[in-house]
């Protein structure tokens, strides 16, 4: 099964425990799920209104011709699939 999972989230969520800190991926990058890699500093240069693709065999990053719509939404047609509306 193939799946698209969009991530716009730049930086790791943390977790305070009692004692340490516990980092969870918010980029979807880290090879480490759900536990944050600093995959994330890739992200860093990003532009909010692109859509990237990062090779999950390479890491490397690819920029997607279309931008993103003001909605956040890519128009790839998976928001619509979950009821939501693009512009």
């Amino acid at each position: 099964m193939v799946r698209i999972a969009v991530k716009v989230a730049k930086g790791p969520k943390e977790i305070k425990p009692q004692k340490t800190s516990v980092w969870i991926c918010m980029c979807g990058l880290s090879k480490s799920q759900p536990f944050c890699d600093s995959s994330h500093k890739k992200t860093l240069d990003e532009k909010d209104d692109k859509l990237y693709v990062y090779d999950p065999a390479t890491g490397k990053r690819s920029e997607e011709d279309g931008e993103m719509e003001e909605s956040g939404c890519c128009g790839g047609g998976c928001c619509e699939d979950k009821g939501h509306k693009s512009n």
